[in-house]
């Protein structure tokens, strides 16, 4: 009998391999390097892009971990082209304009001296009369190809862009194309609070919402007149009107 999947894992994608087990054109899925079946990534992490990948066979857990509503962090390493001034750090930080509206403040900084890694392959394009720089960059947002247009923003293009953290998992003593197995903390187990409806009053779900209430009639409470009910009182019409 096959063993269960485990319900998380922590998988260091190297360059080159897609958020899914199936191949596209020149791009690797994930099934050259996991093999369990019924798991799935918990959001994505772009073909190009390296470092931390999450992976479970829990669905709502799934969710929980990738919907941006939930504001787990991702922090990423990234190499850029030029040098990082305090200046590009403080618009990063702010939040900075993107074609799709402007981003939520996020947590920047150097990263002085820059993360010892072992180098790329295929290696990155460097020019070699531009120095490069590091940024470790945490963002609560989930846009498309987000971290590399934020830098491009500030006018530091990226280079090499590694995710080393996802909320508290992170991607440290890692080799790339591995995996393992991680225990789900009890705070993601717990239930998702319900927003409360709109125009609601914020109780318990399908309470009332506050209001005045509509007067106590024997129809509307769905009652059925019989002979004991005292007749309905006749309406007088207005002075000078002849009934039909």
């Amino acid at each position: 009998m096959t063993a269960p999947s485990p319900r998380l894992i922590r998988f260091h994608k190297p360059y080159g391999v897609l958020s899914q087990f199936t191949p596209e054109g020149r791009w690797r899925g994930l099934k050259e390097f996991i093999d369990l079946p019924g798991v799935h990534a918990a959001g994505r992490l772009d073909a190009d892009s390296e470092g931390l990948l999450l992976l479970t066979s829990d669905g709502p857990l799934q969710a929980r971990i990738a919907d941006p509503r939930h504001k787990m962090e991702k922090t990423y390493w990234v190499q850029v082209e030029g040098i990082c001034t305090d200046e590009a750090l403080a618009q990063l930080r702010n939040g900075v304009v993107l074609n799709d509206g402007p981003t939520l403040p996020a947590r920047a900084r150097r990263l002085d001296p820059p993360p010892q890694l072992p180098p790329r392959e295929p290696p990155i394009r460097e020019r070699k009369n531009i120095p490069t720089d590091w940024i470790e960059l945490a963002i609560r947002e989930g846009r498309n190809r987000q971290v590399r247009r934020m830098t491009a923003a500030v006018g530091l293009p990226t280079l090499r862009l590694i995710r080393v953290a996802i909320g508290p998992f992170v991607l440290d003593g890692l080799a790339a194309g591995t995996w393992e197995a991680l225990e789900v903390p009890p705070v993601l187990d717990a239930p998702v609070p319900r927003p409360p409806r709109p125009g609601g009053s914020g109780g318990a779900p399908g309470s009332r919402p506050a209001g005045p209430r509509r007067p106590y009639s024997p129809r509307s409470a769905g009652h059925r007149p019989d002979a004991s009910d005292p007749a309905p009182a006749r309406r007088t019409p207005p002075p000078g009107r002849r009934r039909p």
